[in-house]
Parts: structure tokens; sequence; C-alpha cells
């Protein structure tokens, strides 16, 4: 059964009444010159929340214009000025953090817990940024010649446009805001059609911090392409920094080749989870658990392949099927809920179509493997087993809550299948072998693992992907230098 939510217009109001549904240019809301406007809706209802200003081309340009212009200001502006601005965006966020996490379920879905987690961690951003912001260090060394000095420096890369996807629409768009601003750049935020209310929101709170006029703008839009292709276009435009598919990736970059716009891409994941034999159970499905059904799966570094060791395939699944199968399902604004519907109705038939795929060719669904029938677009949490080495729904992204497992014999073989893929943004490896662990982990194509971990993000740490997972860091010092060029200055003194 469902667990459903009293939605009251006061409590929506509440809600969303206390920023604007315009586009935000140079610091002034404004309509969209073709004065379109597009709905936001609830996922757990399919109700419309609202409707915002959906950007044009046009309008996409103009932004980059009030970029152009903040940016001399802004970069010029002492570290310690950007590090307060940033340091005083983090107080705000965490003030407001419960507002936003109800925000964040109105129009994404996911659970209160899942969005208050999303919150901690997005407002952490602004927190590592606002230090990060006055250790920009070069470097001096004597050329080997003896004749003269390397002074290497970091630049502001100039006027940024930032792609965030619907799945975490506060943590995506503070990743890129906090080290931008700290690098003393300039941006332009298009969010998702899906999720663009948590943005403008985040957009009023960072006024309210002190980031001045054209600094950061939000254009939210239903014409990404032509909108996103058009601010590549601009010689203004220096950076892109998108999170998204690999497919809207790949044809990003071939648009930013046009102009040589310096990309990082943050792309799709295909996660593999490695259980040996050896490996603490309890911690395998707690961090199972975790890695899988974060967000209702809806996340990059989502578990997407279990890989169980024959000798304990049975019990983990079992086990993993209890958990799985008790999950509290519903309107993510009730406290008691602990999973909430997928974004729209496409995103639950692609689920529903790779497990019907895969229960074709003989895995058998062990709990779930159906839809919610009714409102909003639910799907019931999902275990698969006698599942295929080869199986479809092993090669893609599932974003949904569906646990495929596979069993394995050797090390040899884990570490095979989990690198039988395009993607290679994270894997997770459980055992109690500290050295197995870790010679396992070198031999994983991702770009970061979580070993005997089943939660990987943190502001402090570099986060991206190998192969076509991506290009690019973001988090950590190396998330900061994203937004930079470096100067070679050859000196004598």
């Amino acid at each position: 059964m469902l667990i459903r939510h009293d939605h009251t217009a006061e409590a929506t109001d509440e809600l969303i009444g206390w920023f604007t549904h315009d586009l935000v240019i140079d610091g002034v809301s404004r309509a969209a010159s073709t004065g379109e406007r597009f709905e936001v809706h609830n996922p757990a209802t399919g109700e419309v929340i609202t409707s915002v200003a959906s950007a044009s081309a046009a309008d996409a340009l103009v932004a980059v214009r009030a970029a152009e212009r903040a940016l001399p200001l802004w970069s010029k502006t002492s570290p310690r000025e950007r590090a307060e601005v940033l340091r005083k965006a983090f107080e705000l966020l965490r003030e407001r953090s419960d507002l936003l996490a109800r925000l964040i379920v109105l129009e994404n879905g996911k659970s209160l817990a899942d969005a208050r987690g999303e919150m901690a961690y997005a407002t952490e951003f602004f927190r590592w940024y606002s230090e990060e912001a006055v250790r920009l260090i070069g470097s001096v060394q004597t050329a080997p010649s003896g004749k003269n000095r390397i002074l290497v420096t970091h630049q502001p890369i100039g006027v940024s446009v930032l792609v965030t996807p619907w799945n975490f629409p506060a943590a995506m768009a503070t990743r890129k805001i906090a080290p931008a601003l700290a690098a003393g750049c300039s941006v332009i935020l298009k969010p998702a059609s899906d999720t663009p209310l948590t943005a403008l929101a985040i957009g009023r709170l960072l006024s309210d911090a002190g980031v001045p006029a054209g600094v950061v703008n939000v254009i939210p839009s239903r014409r990404s392409g032509a909108v996103v292709s058009a601010m590549l276009d601009d010689p203004a435009v220096r950076k892109l920094s998108f999170t998204g598919s690999t497919e809207v990736g790949r044809v990003l970059l071939a648009n930013a080749s046009k102009t040589v716009v310096n990309c990082s891409m943050e792309l799709g994941g295909n996660a593999p989870f490695l259980v040996f034999g050896d490996a603490d159970l309890d911690a395998a499905i707690d961090g199972a658990m975790i890695a899988k059904m974060r967000n209702g799966g809806e996340a990059c570094t989502a578990a997407n392949r279990f890989y169980v060791h024959s000798s304990i395939a049975a019990e983990f699944a079992g086990r993993l099927t209890a958990r799985m199968g008790g999950l509290r399902v519903g309107d993510g604004l009730e406290e008691a809920v602990e999973m909430g519907p997928l974004i729209n109705d496409e995103a639950r038939e692609k689920v529903h179509s790779l497990v019907t795929a895969a229960r074709n060719v003989g895995a058998r669904a062990t709990t779930g493997g159906e839809p919610d029938d009714g409102i909003g677009y639910y799907y019931r949490p999902t275990v698969l087993v006698d599942v295929a080495p080869d199986s479809p729904i092993l090669l893609e992204e599932i974003f949904g809550p569906v646990a495929p497992i596979v069993t394995f014999e050797t090390d040899e073989e884990a570490v095979e299948m989990a690198n039988r893929t395009e993607y290679g943004l994270v894997a997770y490896v459980y055992t109690a072998d500290l050295a197995r662990g870790l010679s396992v982990s070198e031999r994983l194509e991702t770009g970061m693992v979580g070993l005997n971990r089943g939660l990987i993000s943190d502001p402090a740490a570099p986060f991206g992907g190998f192969k076509q997972s991506g290009l690019g860091r973001e988090g950590g010092h190396e998330g900061m230098l994203e937004f930079t060029e470096s100067q070679y200055i050859a000196v004598s003194w």
C-alpha cells in the first residue's frame, strides 16, 4: 500500500512562494522574451505545482551578456571576499535546509530523508569552496637551464555555462556554482526542466548572500538544446560544466568543439557492486541499500549490477529481498516514507521495460517487478535473481529501484564482468581482505571506488569517471581548478 500525503494549497505556497518563478538575469526577475512558460509537476500525484518562465535562445544570450559584464569585477575581488560570500551562502542554505528539502520532494519526488541528505551534501559545497577560494595556489621554480624562473598562476576561465540534471537539483547546482564562484567566474545555470524550482530558490539565496548581479544567472527552459547551443556558440562562453546522460554529453561535446569551449562532463554510470565470499554480509547489505536505493535508484552512482560470489549469493539475495521488499513507498513528504515515485512516467516505463526484458530471458523477481497502479509514478523495489551475465539489463543505466544479481566464482571473473561496460564512474567492493579489496579496486576501470562503503560522495573528494562516464572532476581542490586556466610566465630576476 502506498503512503499518501494530504497536499494543501497553503503548504505548497509556503514552499514555492518566496522566490521568483521567472528567469533570473543580471539580478532581475524577468519573463521569457517569448512569454512562454512551462508547468512543473509533482511526481507523487502528477498534479501541476506551478509554472515557470521558459527561456529562449535570445534570453540565454542576454544572460551571457550579463555574465560577461559581471565577470571583470567578480574576478578581481579578493579571494577572501569571494570566500565570505560563499560562507554566507552556506549559512543561508543551512538555515533554510528543511524548507529546501521539502521543495525538492515536491518537484522531484524523492523521500524526505533523501532530500535532507541531499541538502546536507549540497550545502557543504559552499562551505568547502569558501575555504578553497583562498587556496588557489600557483607555483614558481627555476628552469632546468637555470636561465629564468617558471611562474605558474591560475586565472578564472571566464563565463561558465552550468547544465544540471533533475535527480539532485540542489547538489548538482551547488557542486558547480560554488567552485566557479571561488575561482572568480560568472555563471549561467540551466537547470533540468523537471526540477527548476530548487535552482531558482538557490539563486534567490545566493543573491541574499551578496553575490553581485550578473554573477549567477538562472534560466529554466523547455528548449534545452537550442538554449545551450546558442550559449556555446557565443565567444564569451569559455566553460561548459554538464551533468547528464552520455548521449547528451556527446552532442554537447561536438557543439563545444566548434568554439573550443573547455568542458567538464559528469555523464552516465553503470556501477558494479562486488561482494566477495569473505565479505561481512551485514555491512554488504547495508551498503547495498545505500548504493542502490539512495534517491530510489535515480542516481548516476547507484549500484546497477550486483556481482556476488556463488558461495553467499543465495543468502545475499534473500536478505536484500527482505530489505527492499519491506521499504515503505509513497509520497516523500510523509516522514515514514523511505522511497518516493520516479520522476515521470517515461522513467517508470523505461525501468519496467528493462525488468520485463530481463525476465523474458530467464531472470526471476524475488520481490517487486511491477509498477504500482494509480496516481503518481511509482515502481515497486525489485530484486532479480538468475540473471545471465549478458542480460540486457546489465548493459545500461537502470535509474530505478531494481537490483539484478549475477554470481561469480573467481576474482578475475568478477573484475572482468565489472569492467564489461563503456561506463566507468563508480564501483563498490565488499571484502574482509584489505589486500584483495585494494588490488581489485586498482583493476576496476572506474573513477571512484567504494571499498566496504555504499556512499562515496564527498565535497572534499574529486568526483568523476573513466571512459564514457565523463571528463574532468567535480569536488575537492580539483573541482575549483576545472574553472581556471593555468598561465605560465617566464621571468628572470
